[in-house]
């Protein structure tokens, strides 16, 4: 069996635009809090968590609904549709906002794009596993978390290029050019891959290799529960997830005004840093998914998380002065990060039931975002006090989700053992 990548890179169409969006909202969001609006960073903090509050909540939700969704156009489709139309209407808002000194109409504007993220990121992230067999799905998620990091390289290209220095930038053209991308990658999605028959020749597939949905969602009492050690299993991967991305998410957040208040970079020069970790994921994300295949999924993200904590104590040595060595540290964490990304998603979903993936991405992304919901607070906090704190602070996380990692038992795809070229799933 061979994974289609073809039909794979499009249906990462609509990662690669929410990764873009992040990657803007990321880097610009904090800018205006703190330049327009004069927030600290605790305050910002607070702020930058409201998308992963909504997110903790409504991605569960419409992961739920999307399972549960029947149209001519699939499970997923209408909420790609719907949810990137309304972002990137409300992504304008936000710079015009920014233009008029206005704290109301940011918010508005923000929390519309944020409603509208939330609405379709379960659905497009589930839409890879529903039309990937289960032994296919690291290779898959690789494509999906490359073509996510080429969105994220492109927009810091594009931040590098079209922010320009000053106490005041105009992000409009900024935003416009975000807007254009996210319709372009979801319509490119919409015109090319048929849903419908894409998830029944996945299952044609799967039927073949045995793995017939039935045998999977069979139950004695009708219901889907997880027997108590794979419970255990997705228990401790959720965890996981949780600790390092209260690491990860804290510096990417910070970054931004970190490298203004500690190495003195102003408007998009930043990007430059964050392109050097975007530019080493996408390199790293095929030979990860590889990988992955040869020694586990659990071995490697515990690779990636070695890296993560070895990149986050080294960008922790430069903090009164900038040096080339932290790309170093920098391709170190993006590697790092692909390690860990390209295989703990599939982990969780392996833990799943054929019909309930929209689900379990939801609990994925609902202890992604809790991360993500109190670190920008606590961190920003920490900055309140040094910002020497946010790279130890990255550091301690990982280690603990080193931790927790040990104990996942679960998850690992194990098709039947191939040696030599076959362990690559080549045709036969």
């Amino acid at each position: 069996m061979k994974l289609n990548n073809r039909q794979t890179i499009l249906v990462g169409l609509a990662f690669m635009s929410i990764s873009a969006f992040w990657q803007v909202y990321d880097g610009i969001i904090p800018l205006i809090l703190k330049n327009t609006f004069a927030i600290n960073n605790t305050v910002s903090g607070v702020v930058m968590a409201l998308d992963n509050v909504l997110a903790l909540f409504l991605l569960p939700i419409f992961g739920s609904l999307s399972d549960r969704t029947h149209t001519g156009i699939g499970r997923r489709m209408p909420f790609i549709l719907v949810g990137t139309a309304a972002a990137s209407v409300a992504v304008i808002v936000i710079p015009l906002s920014d233009r008029i000194y206005s704290f109301p109409l940011f918010l508005v504007g923000l929390g519309v794009a944020l409603l509208a993220m939330s609405s379709y990121r379960s659905p497009a992230v589930a839409l890879m596993p529903d039309v990937t067999p289960k032994p296919l799905r690291s290779k898959g998620n690789a494509i999906i978390n490359l073509m996510g990091a080429v969105g994220g390289i492109l927009m810091l290209l594009a931040i590098k290029v079209m922010v320009p220095k000053g106490d005041h930038p105009d992000y409009l053209p900024l935003f416009i050019l975000l807007a254009l991308f996210m319709v372009i990658c979801v319509l490119l999605l919409f015109f090319t891959v048929n849903e419908p028959r894409a998830a029944a020749e996945m299952q044609r597939q799967s039927a073949a290799m045995g793995l017939t949905e039935e045998e999977e969602t069979a139950q004695p009492d009708g219901k889907t529960r997880l027997p108590a050690e794979v419970f255990r299993s997705l228990c401790f991967l959720l965890a996981s997830i949780f600790l390092w991305f209260m690491g990860y998410n804290a510096v990417t957040t910070a970054f931004s005004k970190y490298a203004e208040h500690m190495w003195g970079m102003q408007g998009g020069d930043y990007a430059l840093v964050l392109m050097v970790a975007q530019a080493a994921a996408i390199v790293a994300f095929i030979p990860v998914g590889i990988i992955a295949g040869r020694i586990g999924r659990k071995r490697t993200i515990l690779l990636g998380i070695c890296m993560l904590a070895a990149a986050f104590g080294g960008g922790a040595l430069f903090s009164d002065h900038f040096s080339w060595l932290l790309f170093v540290f920098f391709t170190l964490a993006g590697v790092g990060w692909a390690f860990i990304n390209v295989n703990s998603y599939p982990m969780v979903v392996e833990m799943s039931r054929g019909a309930d993936v929209g689900r379990y991405t939801g609990y994925y992304y609902a202890f992604s975002m809790a991360a993500q919901i109190i670190t920008p607070i606590l961190s920003g906090a920490l900055l309140d006090v040094s910002y020497r704190l946010l790279f130890p602070y990255g550091m301690f996380f990982a280690a603990l989700s080193f931790v927790t990692m040990l104990f996942v038992r679960h998850g690992d795809n194990r098709p039947e053992r191939r040696r030599g070229i076959e362990a690559f799933d080549v045709d036969d």
